[in-house]
């Protein structure tokens, strides 16, 4: 186990609880430095409830200690003595209270990096692609009262993960984008070619 159990909830308390660095924070608990600023401003995890990691085991006190009086030192999980199994990828548990929220997200989403795929969207969220298409074309049956809302600060997503999905999809579209001169210039290249040939007068003399 690299991070704790429940790190945005480790990170509330922490915040809430101690006078850690936002960076001995992030670092913890594997967040981006953003979120536990978030988290301080009330602005991410505004409905979660913290968790110590000292009273679950993952944290000592000693260790806790040693890091808020040297903010340059950082934070040491305790390691288990039964190694966890590291988690597969597949799809994106959330839970039921934050499900009524992915569409605010899937429309922040779309309308702030429309770069964004619906495969990339879907795993962001944990949404299908007929309902990122349907709020693409605004068919969605909720449309009205859909509200573009930040998927991070709704705790859907981390934000490393959107900044490494965003930067996947702004180096496809730039690599998209190198390819399309190359195919354009050839018909201007031909067309510069006629330009300079010299004109022949009607009687067929050269001026």
């Amino acid at each position: 186990m690299t991070q704790p159990l429940m790190p945005m909830a480790t990170a509330v308390w922490l915040v809430d609880n101690t006078v850690l660095t936002f960076t001995q924070i992030a670092e913890f608990c594997q967040l981006h430095e953003l979120e536990v600023q978030g988290i301080a401003d009330g602005t991410v995890g505004a409905h979660i409830v913290g968790q110590d990691p000292t009273s679950s085991g993952q944290l000592s006190q000693e260790e806790l200690d040693r890091c808020q009086a040297d903010p340059s030192t950082r934070l040491k999980l305790t390691e288990d003595d039964v190694k966890a199994m590291p988690r597969t990828k597949g799809p994106r548990y959330t839970p039921v209270s934050k499900r009524q929220d992915k569409p605010d997200a899937i429309a922040w989403l779309v309308r702030h990096h429309p770069e964004l795929t619906d495969l990339q969207i879907s795993r962001l969220v944990g949404t299908t692609k007929p309902t990122i298409q349907s709020i693409r074309e605004r068919s969605h049956w909720n449309i009205q009262n859909i509200k573009p809302q930040d998927p991070v600060g709704l705790g859907l997503c981390r934000q490393l993960e959107l900044d490494e999905a965003v930067q996947v999809a702004a180096e496809k579209r730039d690599k998209a984008a190198a390819k399309a001169p190359s195919t354009e210039a050839e018909p201007a290249a031909d067309q510069a070619e006629v330009d300079v040939e010299p004109a022949v007068p009607a009687d067929g003399t050269e001026g």
